[in-house]
């Protein structure tokens, strides 16, 4: 049994200790991360412990998922950092392969789940889910856990990987962890350090419109009026720039015509302050 923070940089070594502890009976979860970990993170790993008897966490900023426009070279990357921070939540196996380790050649295999991939950021970012389910699968592979923990923060993610966990078979329970806040509602995010102080002051007017949802849905106003209402609150902070703001059927991520009770649904937002681009959203029953 491992009893303290080990960090591998192979697959060879990784699956080794893995088969280690399986055959000591230990059930498994994971936490695949891009890094640059926070309290959102520290939060996966904790639920992890809950129930797992090893937890293994990956950080790998992916390339396959940011586009030829997107930050993947300046993504913020601090291994010191992290591995303290995993080691403090509680992680037992820190995997952080390099890109050659990850795709030692050109990668010809995709994994590409329809539908639920294509609204929100699948409309701004094409090819992004494509490379998010194709190294995640991949992870899965090379972990091959019992339990995978993911954050509701990237709610279509959530959708993507559960839906090609249904669709393919995958022996891994899918375990969704709440969304983690600063003090004054943003959420956490690897990317709220590149923030200026009046954007990071702005943002919060996300989590003030999700709100404002959330009160307005008990009344199941219409559909359009609740999105002109969403959309005029993000607009009166003027470094704002709305990608989209959307409510939409969940985890379907079909369109909602009208809002009836016992529907579920998620109002989702991205919206650009300066170069950083923030997803936020709400899933409700209505």
């Amino acid at each position: 049994m491992i009893q303290t923070l080990t960090q591998v940089s192979t697959i060879q070594e990784l699956r080794s200790l893995i088969r280690e502890a399986r055959q000591a009976g230990k059930r498994i979860g994971f936490v695949p991360t891009m890094g640059y970990l926070h309290e959102g993170h520290a939060s996966l790993v904790k639920q992890a412990r809950l129930t797992c008897d090893l937890v293994v966490m990956s950080i790998f900023v992916n390339p396959l998922q940011f586009g030829p426009n997107e930050d993947f070279s300046r993504y913020p990357r601090d291994i010191v950092r992290d591995r303290e921070i995993a080691r403090s939540a509680g992680v037992d196996l820190l995997f952080t392969p390099s890109v050659e380790e990850m795709y030692p050649t050109e990668v010809l295999t995709k994994v590409s789940v329809a539908k639920v991939s294509e609204p929100l950021c699948g409309k701004s970012r094409p090819g992004h889910f494509d490379g998010v389910a194709t190294v995640v699968m991949k992870l899965f592979q090379i972990v091959q856990p019992d339990d995978a923990f993911f954050g509701q923060k990237d709610a279509q993610q959530v959708a993507v990987i559960q839906q090609m966990v249904r669709d393919l078979s995958v022996p891994v329970n899918i375990v969704v962890c709440p969304i983690v806040r600063e003090a004054d509602g943003l959420a956490m995010s690897s990317r709220n350090v590149y923030l200026r102080e009046e954007e990071r002051e702005q943002a919060t007017i996300l989590y003030r419109t999700l709100q404002h949802v959330q009160e307005r849905l008990k009344s199941c106003p219409a559909v359009e009026t609740l999105k002109d209402e969403m959309v005029r609150m993000i607009q009166s902070q003027p470094l704002a720039e709305i990608d989209y703001a959307e409510i939409l059927h969940y985890p379907e991520l079909t369109p909602v015509t009208e809002l009836k009770p016992g529907d579920r649904i998620i109002a989702a937002l991205a919206v650009r302050f300066g170069k950083t681009r923030l997803i936020d959203n709400l899933i409700a029953e209505i």
